[in-house]
């Protein structure tokens, strides 16, 4: 029921059957048009008349015509009408993942040349759905899909102390690069082995907001019976890449790095295990229909490298 005011109540049948009659220019043709009995109508227009207090339709004619006090209360009838059918829409579209709010989360250094083209792609799908994006690391990421503040994450591998309360899926596995200024004595390369490495000062991503990247480059650097000098750590990739520049030291990076672009080289580490996963990630709890309209068309743009 609507309030109109603190005794008045009024179903929205009385409006849709006030507006029929108004529109239509009589009962008979309401009755019609709205597959009722013409006595229904009568009796739900008088109840509306009984319940505002005050006579819509001027019968005193052969063809009824609406009081003043009618035609004032139509523009506000259709009004109501129409935002309720407004309302019953948008919720239809919610249902069926066509409209609502989502918050995606990205780092930087993961983000790649797919990640603009997924998102434009999902607007030009997706016009009703809001649309936040938010660029956090990580461990960040994992945070925020647990309290709610994002609802997909595109991060690394979920901690297993995690997995229960988050899911994911690997959306790509990434190729490792060695990061070189361009003046070093490996330039002339076309791909390194991590033991011709083992000499050198280790640029890393701080292993509190990137522990999956942190904890590759070390197992990587073990399997090959040596550990990393690190010289110096970093909390994003673009400031691992910008400290390489300057010749700080070398560093590993993903695939999804070497857009940042620098006056650096990125030549490929060899070796089948030279390789971190991306996985896209969101809180079971609560994903709703948009949820999984993004990742019915994120996985469309899955890749491996």
């Amino acid at each position: 029921m609507l309030r109109l005011g603190y005794d008045e109540r009024v179903e929205l049948r009385h409006l849709q059957y006030f507006v029929a009659v108004a529109t239509t220019g009589g009962f008979g043709r309401a009755a019609r048009s709205l597959h009722v009995s013409q006595s229904a109508i009568s009796e739900q227009v008088h109840d509306l008349e009984e319940e505002i207090g005050s006579q819509l339709f001027d019968r005193s004619q052969r063809q009824i015509r609406l009081t003043a006090e009618g035609e004032i209360f139509l523009e506000g009838a259709q009004a109501t009408l129409a935002a309720a059918e407004k309302a019953v829409q948008s919720v239809q579209r919610s249902r069926s993942g066509e409209e609502g709010k989502l918050a995606i989360g990205f780092f930087v250094g993961g983000a790649g040349r797919f990640f603009p083209k997924l998102i434009r792609e999902f607007r030009t799908q997706y016009p009703r759905v809001k649309l936040s994006i938010v660029e956090m690391i990580p461990s960040q990421q994992w945070s925020a899909l647990q309290n709610g503040t994002l609802d997909i994450g595109f991060t690394r591998p979920i901690p297993s102390q995690l997995q229960g309360t988050l899911r994911s899926e690997r959306f790509r596995t990434e190729r490792m690069y060695v990061v070189l200024p361009k003046d070093h004595r490996l330039a002339g390369r076309k791909e390194i082995a991590i033991a011709e490495l083992q000499d050198e000062r280790f640029i890393m991503s701080e292993r509190v907001t990137s522990p999956t990247l942190f904890d590759k480059v070390i197992t990587l650097c073990a399997d090959a019976h040596f550990s990393p000098l690190i010289s110096m750590t970093a909390t994003v990739s673009s400031a691992v890449v910008a400290l390489v520049e300057a010749g700080e030291g070398i560093a590993i990076l993903p695939d999804g790095s070497r857009f940042l672009g620098g006056e650096v080289l990125f030549l490929p580490l060899k070796g089948a295990s030279a390789v971190v996963d991306m996985v896209i990630a969101w809180s079971p709890d609560r994903a709703e229909a948009v949820h999984r309209s993004f990742l019915q068309l994120a996985r469309k743009f899955r890749t491996e490298t």
